[in-house]
């Protein structure tokens, strides 16, 4: 298992220090917080971890810890703890992007499972982000006419096509795709579209 830190929020007291004891017996670090606004005023300085979030505290309640950490761009996973008869709400977080759902009281292993999926998440989204910014670096130096050539490859058109919405002729696109080509340092048609659609072009389209 990767190991991340864990965010523990929850309103109880005793559920934090079992739960707490749980995940640091299995070599995991552990951050508890007793309420959903101290994690909030403290998330953006955070290392990148998994949350596992009550969904019924006062002062501001697991859906709205959700919702805030979506609008502040922080893509923590997020495991919502419920207890009996809150499936209902569980769904809806489910809904708003949590990757899980467990009931108390909580069993290790299966407690165990979600924090992998979410360490897993982290890797991921990690790697994805990644290799958009390195291919975003590579398309800043193209100029803005072989961004443009590009934008048509990306969505399909052959060169003719290209440089008729352009006002230019399919020898001078091919000119352009040949400079593009050589500055991404690729050789055919499918590397280039896949720097291109690693680095976000063509997002808006689908």
């Amino acid at each position: 298992m990767a190991k991340h830190p864990i965010y523990l929020v929850d309103d109880d007291d005793s559920v934090r220090r079992s739960v707490s004891f749980m995940l640091k017996t299995s070599g995991l670090e552990v951050e508890s917080y007793g309420d959903g606004l101290h994690f909030i005023k403290d998330s953006g300085a955070l290392d990148p971890g998994c949350v596992l979030l009550d969904i019924q505290m006062p002062k501001m309640d697991g859906l709205e810890v959700q919702q805030e950490l979506k609008k502040r761009g922080i893509p923590f996973p997020v495991i919502v703890m419920t207890g009996h008869g809150d499936v209902d709400v569980a769904v809806k977080a489910m809904k708003a992007g949590a990757i899980d759902f467990i009931e108390k009281p909580f069993a290790k292993d299966v407690m165990l499972a979600a924090v992998e999926d979410g360490f897993e998440k982290i890797e991921n989204a990690g790697a994805k982000s990644t290799r958009r910014e390195e291919a975003q670096l590579l398309l800043n130096g193209l100029t803005p006419r072989e961004h443009d050539v590009l934008e048509g490859l990306v969505t399909g058109y052959p060169n003719k096509t290209i440089g008729y919405d352009l006002g230019i002729s399919a020898r001078t696109v091919e000119i352009h795709r040949a400079n593009l080509m050589r500055k991404l340092e690729v050789s055919n048609l499918s590397d280039l579209l896949r720097i291109a659609f690693a680095a976000g072009l063509g997002e808006r389209d689908e």
